[in-house]
């Protein structure tokens, strides 16, 4: 990665994190934690390693993305208005009753979705499914599974992952967002996962580990997992819940915020206008 495109990431990365505070405090309510701590991540796939065309959702040899860990779609969301597949006025019908932007993804309703999710623990083996249609078509497409640690807890992630490493699927890449806490706490007090990566490998998969808030780490971790064969492969990012803006990520309870305090809409108007300052800085700068 150059320094341009770094830079280039870095700057859609604050772009869907500004998206995502203002959507959700627009909204009231909403899963935040999760949303910010794949930003970066999105930011790296659709900003640099999948093959897409936001004006041709439906392209056959597309790169697909599962968000297992569904309760994350403000993030998902965010990155697919920045990237043209639908207009960003849409971002604030979030919830809303006959919006396009569900709670959870609907491929049936939103552009550039493949996969419906939201019950924890099915999008690992819809993502399964989908990349082994696609070996069986002997397509080279991509497919990329995001699931949350404490998405771990069921056990159909990992039925899913005997499978995909029993079949060798290097090209279903399963991308685990350890962010240390879930709906009621941190992951370590509620169902200790011990070392995830250990465990991946334990299952029989190669494992990268990468910083979740550094575009250049996963970056280079996506990469270095496209270079393996004849393996199942995995990329754990050690991520933040609500990373990005300090005060979410003390909170504590920041798996879904309510903006309902002076306290908290005070934070999330500090971080908009820090964010958007950076954005037309950077923009600026590089016209």
């Amino acid at each position: 990665m150059n320094q341009e495109q770094k830079h280039d990431l870095e700057l859609l990365a604050a772009k869907i994190r500004l998206d995502v505070l203002k959507m959700l405090q627009h909204r009231g309510y909403g899963h935040l934690g999760g949303s910010l701590s794949i930003v970066e991540l999105m930011s790296v796939l659709y900003g640099k390693q999948l093959h897409i065309d936001p004006k041709n959702p439906q392209m056959p040899d597309r790169d697909r993305v599962v968000l297992s860990k569904g309760h994350a779609g403000p993030g998902w969301y965010s990155v697919l208005a920045e990237k043209g597949y639908f207009d960003p006025s849409w971002l604030y019908t979030l919830n809303e009753g006959g919006t396009r932007l569900p709670s959870h993804p609907d491929r049936l309703k939103t552009p550039g979705v493949d996969m419906t999710t939201g019950s924890l623990g099915q999008g690992t083996s819809s993502a399964a499914g989908i990349a082994t249609g696609l070996k069986l078509k002997g397509s080279k497409a991509y497919v990329y599974c995001i699931v949350g640690d404490g998405e771990l807890n069921e056990g159909q992630c990992w039925e899913t992952f005997q499978y995909l490493a029993h079949y060798r699927m290097n090209h279903c890449i399963v991308i685990i967002d350890d962010n240390k806490k879930q709906l009621d706490g941190y992951t370590k007090d509620i169902m200790n996962p011990f070392d995830i990566a250990e465990k991946m490998k334990a299952f029989g998969f190669h494992v990268e580990t990468a910083k979740g808030n550094s575009v250049e780490a996963i970056d280079e971790a996506i990469e270095k997992v496209k270079q393996v064969q004849d393996q199942a492969v995995c990329i754990v990012l050690d991520s933040i819940k609500g990373a990005g803006v300090p005060y979410f990520e003390n909170m504590m309870a920041n798996h879904s915020v309510k903006f309902n305090t002076d306290e908290i809409n005070a934070a999330t108007d500090q971080a908009i206008q820090a964010l958007e300052a950076y954005i037309q800085k950077e923009a600026t700068s590089h016209v």
